[in-house]
């Protein structure tokens, strides 16, 4: 294995931290959107800019749950995060425009698409 699976959980993860005043909205959005789409060079996205592609959470900042391996999504069916719980909960994910998950449910006719560099 590779490391340990975390992204489902990544941006809950920075939400305690909001929650727990350490680190502003402004700032988790600038750390995990803006920034990995600069440093990476990625064509059109990482901002909610018109022409740019529409990948986007939204989240429930008052949804309090606990990670079970009933609510773990990654493929290999476990989460070093079990019995974590967070206050907060992504409850629908676009990609490119198109609605992906909601509360739980995967869109599967909607798919992403290869990212392209930036040419300067």
């Amino acid at each position: 294995m590779s490391g340990a699976p975390i992204v489902q959980h990544s941006l809950n993860i920075m939400l305690e931290f909001y929650k727990q005043g350490l680190i502003s909205l402004e700032k988790i959005v600038e750390k995990m959107c803006h920034n990995p789409a600069k440093l990476y060079k990625i064509d059109k996205r990482g901002f909610v800019r018109e022409g740019y592609y529409a990948d986007l959470a939204i989240v429930d900042l008052n949804s309090p749950w606990t990670v079970e391996k009933k609510n773990v999504l990654y493929k290999c069916g476990w989460s070093p995060l079990e019995g974590t719980s967070f206050q907060t909960k992504v409850t629908h994910t676009f990609v490119n425009g198109h609605l992906v998950f909601e509360n739980g449910i995967f869109h599967e006719e909607n798919k992403g698409m290869a990212l392209s560099k930036k040419v300067n």
